[in-house]
């Protein structure tokens, strides 16, 4: 039931669902609410955001609570995870690509998760073999199993969750065999809202399984400058596989780079860390050091 703010003189807290025309949608404990943001919060540099924990009254939102992460494009706060849906063919995985996305995810505290996808017309060895050492989870789908589409779902309960993924990967299958009743739920929601489907809009959450989905327009091939910018010291710290060889290295400000002395080139040389998550973290580190100060 949609109701006004100003129906209650109390002041409440909920979630922001989506943001139109400078409405915000928010979830409480009394339903589904309407209501704008304070006039002050622009010169207060304050742009809310679906996922936003906020407190209302008499149709205002007073109060943004803090936020354990944010991402500007789409913007959505206070993400548990970011599903990665990665086809085995057409198109094929992009590693450079992914590893940024799940370094950026890291980055920000957000948990990555793999999906793959199409596996029945290639394999998905490959992929797997690449990020053994990368800390987190992988999984398969096979339409044909439905032990899999569950262990995606089983992953959705009680957190807030965004899927990205290049076009083609089967992303909205993915989510219609997860759930096919969110069809229904963003059609209930876009009725209330009193719009369409398919109008372009910032990101909208869905309540699913305890936690919420993310629908988020334009999250398909996202640009990773505009989730975070990684300072190049701290950039080691978002790929596992180094982490067993922190402090190994000869010198303390070491870039794992080129460096002789180095303990992780040694163990990139062994064969204990995967050639193209290395080459990622190379060509992410080159880009930092290119970045001007004033980018930072």
């Amino acid at each position: 039931m949609m109701m006004n703010c100003a129906d209650t003189k109390t002041v409440q807290h909920g979630r922001i669902l989506s943001c139109v025309g400078g409405l915000y949608t928010i979830e409480s404990s009394s339903g589904i609410t309407a209501c704008k943001a304070r006039g002050v919060f622009r010169k207060q540099g304050i742009t809310p955001y679906a996922g936003d924990m906020v407190s209302f009254s008499n149709g205002v939102i007073e109060e943004v609570m803090p936020r354990k992460n944010s991402i500007i494009r789409p913007p959505l706060a206070n993400l548990d995870q970011i599903i990665f849906v990665v086809s085995m063919c057409k198109p094929v995985p992009n590693y450079q690509l992914l590893d940024k996305f799940i370094a950026v995810a890291r980055y920000k505290g957000i948990e990555p998760v793999i999906v793959l996808t199409k596996i029945d017309l290639s394999s998905d060895k490959e992929i797997r073999r690449v990020y053994t050492d990368a800390e987190l989870p992988i999984i398969s789908v096979d339409y044909d199993n439905p032990e899999t589409v569950q262990a995606v779902a089983d992953l959705l309960k009680g957190k807030i969750s965004a899927f990205t993924g290049n076009t083609g990967v089967g992303k909205s299958t993915l989510l219609n065999h997860i759930a096919p009743e969110l069809e229904l739920s963003v059609g209930e929601v876009s009725e209330k809202l009193g719009r369409g489907r398919h109008t372009t809009r910032q990101a909208t959450l869905y309540p699913l399984f305890g936690g919420y989905i993310a629908d988020t327009p334009g999250f398909s091939t996202f640009e990773t400058e505009q989730y975070a910018v990684i300072k190049k010291e701290e950039l080691a710290g978002c790929f596992p596989e180094f982490a067993p060889y922190e402090g190994e290295c000869r010198f303390a400000d070491c870039a794992h780079v080129c460096e002789k002395g180095c303990a992780v080139l040694e163990a990139l040389n062994d064969g204990k860390i995967e050639k193209s998550r290395h080459a990622s973290y190379v060509a992410m580190y080159e880009e930092a050091k290119q970045r001007k100060e004033w980018e930072k």
